[in-house]
């Protein structure tokens, strides 16, 4: 059955068209991504703000003439949003308006819920869910999950772009303040950590970690059958930090496979990701470009 999905984010507005049958999405008809950045200035403001308001909705506009061709009708749509719908106080206003102008009917997942439909989502075929523990870092939160037990941190990219790294590029100071505040974030996350099996094998998904797999594999388009082949070293996680704070916005935007509308705020992504590596002991990383848009629609 032909079936779609939304994944409203702190920075992406994700849409997935796909036939599901018996919890598995057999064929993707398409795969949808734009940058919206929802949750601008959210965590300062605790509201959504009305640019960010209007790209959604131009999105979600575009994302509706895209589901009518294909026979779809909004309200059968499967939406859900996660870390700055939690945050915003306007949050229902902004959803109530979704639902009256383009029928779509969003649901606020919890970090609990957006962890375990994220796992679901996100494992390739052939992997077993036993031995992968799955991190996926967006603009908001991160969630750490295995198919036993899930945790969901406020560490995101956009969350601690806004924070800590305002100069651009980014000063020491800055970045060492970053960097405490991260590592002490995950501190929260060791007895998680000595719970899993130590051979446990890490998989990153949502768009820090396909941008710098794309970004380490050089690619002039994203292809996401080949960034699912990359297996990155908590080595490599280091370099492309050291890259990226040394650089201007301007100058990350020019890099091979680095989408321009996500260079502000890639640095303080990379970091999440090494610093995870390093604190909860993950040697490599797999990369999965899929995630809650699928598990939502594996959970019908």
């Amino acid at each position: 059955m032909l079936k779609a999905s939304i994944d409203l984010g702190t920075n992406t507005c994700l849409m997935l068209v796909a036939e599901v049958e018996s919890g598995y999405v057999k064929n993707v008809l398409g795969d949808y991504a734009r940058i919206v950045r929802l949750g601008e200035g959210v965590d300062k403001t605790r509201c959504l703000q009305s640019d960010a308001i209007e790209r959604t909705l131009t999105c979600l506009n575009e994302y509706r003439k895209t589901i009518s061709t294909a026979g779809i009708s909004p309200d059968d749509v499967i939406c859900v949003a996660t870390s700055q719908a939690r945050d915003a106080e306007n949050g229902s206003e902004f959803f109530a308006k979704v639902e009256a102008d383009l029928g779509f009917v969003f649901r606020v997942v919890s970090g609990m819920d957006e962890a375990l439909l994220s796992f679901k989502g996100s494992l390739l075929p052939n992997m077993e869910a036993s031995n992968h523990a799955v991190v996926d870092i967006g603009g908001g939160s991160t969630e750490f999950v295995t198919v036993n037990e899930s945790r969901s941190l406020d560490l995101g990219s956009v969350r601690f772009t806004e924070r800590y790294l305002s100069s651009d590029p980014v000063i020491d100071e800055e970045f060492s303040v970053c960097l405490n505040e991260i590592d002490n974030k995950l501190e929260e996350l060791i007895d998680w950590r000595s719970t899993i099996p130590a051979k446990m094998q890490m998989l990153a998904v949502a768009g820090t970690a396909t941008t710098l797999a794309s970004w380490h594999l050089r690619l002039r388009e994203f292809n996401a059958a080949e960034v699912e082949k990359v297996q990155l070293t908590s080595g490599d996680l280091l370099r492309m930090v050291k890259d990226l704070k040394r650089m201007t916005v301007k100058e990350r935007c020019d890099q091979t496979g680095i989408d321009p509308k996500r260079a502000d705020v890639l640095l303080a992504g990379a970091m999440i990701l090494w610093r995870t590596m390093e604190k909860l002991k993950f040697p490599t990383s797999n990369i999965s470009s899929r995630g809650l848009r699928y598990g939502v629609l594996m959970n019908l």
